[in-house]
């Protein structure tokens, strides 16, 4: 989506003839966005949710004792007779 925008804004700036000041204007906003402490947090959080839901590790289940002495085993390391 960042790649896309910068895209856009590129494409405007070298499109137009708005010259120099546009350029500036431009520029200035876009540094702000970039260095804004908001859009730094965005990144951060959105990064973390991508990188939680590519995560290879398989979901541990929880496993509660049924009592003091049955002994709890994954279902796919039990011995089959």
């Amino acid at each position: 989506m960042m790649r896309l925008l910068i895209g856009v804004a590129a494409g405007y700036v070298l499109g137009t003839r708005a010259g120099r000041a546009r350029y500036e204007q431009i520029s200035r906003a876009g540094k702000a966005i970039a260095t804004s402490p908001a859009t730094r947090k965005m990144l951060q959080v959105s990064r973390q949710k991508l990188s939680d839901s590519l995560d290879t590790r398989p979901k541990l289940e929880p496993m509660k004792p049924v009592d003091e002495q049955t002994i709890l085993v994954p279902h796919d390391q039990l011995k089959k007779p």
